[in-house]
């Protein structure tokens, strides 16, 4: 174990931390003071994202050695910060540091392994837990690795996560995780746009239409999620069907059917990877069929038939978000990401 981690000590690194605000404050310090000591004493680079959003990524970079250095300073500034909350509250018992890591998709089933031995073994091994997020991160192909336990064993942990980054780099391009700020239009699965989850009119509409797009989110369960792809779909869908906002009928355009005509696209898709689409219990399609507000419905295998059909019925714009989902869970399954 030890051996591998010293023959990687010159290769360089990159690992990215998902934080909160409050934590990323405790990391920067009183005028940059503590993540200044941080770089300095640890040797590595950290950059910490832009922005005004409720999470931030912290990216550390350089030879092994040194990340580690970073890391036992993160996750030993946590815990003070633990200890000192806990002087003022009644808490007896400490809570356990706790570092997102976020790691590309395609290097999680090297570090989960053949029916979860490897996390397994880095759990027993370090005394750390570590939990891999079931699904990617919205609008990226990068997944959260939550560790949580006492520093010693948090740095164990990230030592072994190194081993295993090295010895298997990720498969085709990653689309890094970028945390999107809180306020920004809401497409609902009908198609309507919100500005805000009270207010609603036409004019929300234009918002999309005016250069430079926002970024646009999407409603799944109770989180918002980011697409900015999806502007692009509303744009075409709104210049073909103009929509009124939360299905009312619009007097601005006379004589046009409140809903847009529902029309039918079909698809055919590989026998091999309809089970992707579809998802544990049909939990996939569901989620889709939820988000696009379209009607999906899959044939049955045909026998002698290598493909099976798909028909998606519904507006344009629903037609055009569903095809864009399933592309998307395809995508993830041919790149290797959809394997867990």
């Amino acid at each position: 174990m030890e051996s591998k981690v010293s023959e990687g000590l010159n290769v360089t690194l990159t690992i990215r931390l998902l934080m909160h605000g409050k934590e990323v404050g405790s990391i920067i310090g009183k005028k940059g003071e503590t993540v200044k000591k941080m770089r300095e004493e640890s040797g590595a680079r950290i950059n910490i994202s832009e922005g005004n959003c409720p999470e931030r990524i912290v990216t550390i970079t350089g030879p092994t050695d040194a990340i580690f250095k970073a890391f036992a300073m993160i996750a030993y500034k946590f815990e003070e910060d633990i200890i000192n909350s806990m002087s003022n509250s009644p808490a007896t018992s400490k809570p356990p540091v706790t570092l997102r890591l976020v790691v590309p998709a395609s290097q999680c089933g090297s570090l989960i392994g053949k029916g979860g031995s490897k996390i397994k073994e880095i759990r027993e091994s370090t005394g750390a837990q570590v939990q891999v997020a079931g699904d990617m991160l919205p609008n990226s192909t990068e997944r959260a690795v939550t560790i949580s336990g006492t520093p010693d064993a948090i740095i164990q942990c990230v030592r072994q996560i190194c081993v295993v980054m090295l010895e298997s780099p990720p498969k085709g391009a990653t689309i890094p995780y970028r945390p999107k700020p809180a306020s920004t239009p809401v497409i609902f699965a009908g198609g309507q746009v919100r500005a805000d989850p009270l207010a609603a009119s036409t004019a929300n509409l234009s918002l999309l239409l005016q250069p430079p797009p926002l970024p646009a989110y999407t409603i799944q369960g109770q989180y918002a999620i980011p697409h900015p792809d999806l502007t692009k779909l509303h744009q075409l869908a709104m210049q073909q069907t103009p929509f009124p906002p939360l299905g009312q009928t619009n007097p601005a355009f006379p004589g046009l059917d409140a809903s847009p005509p529902a029309s039918t696209h079909e698809l055919t898709i590989p026998n091999d990877l309809i089970g992707c689409i579809i998802g544990r219990q049909g939990t996939k399609i569901n989620e889709i069929r939820q988000m696009s507000g379209a009607q999906i419905k899959i044939a049955n295998a045909t026998e002698g038939s290598s493909e099976r059909q798909i028909t998606i019925t519904g507006t344009p714009a629903n037609i055009s978000l569903a095809q864009y989902l399933i592309n998307a869970r395809l995508t993830s399954e041919v790149t290797g990401m959809g394997a867990l």
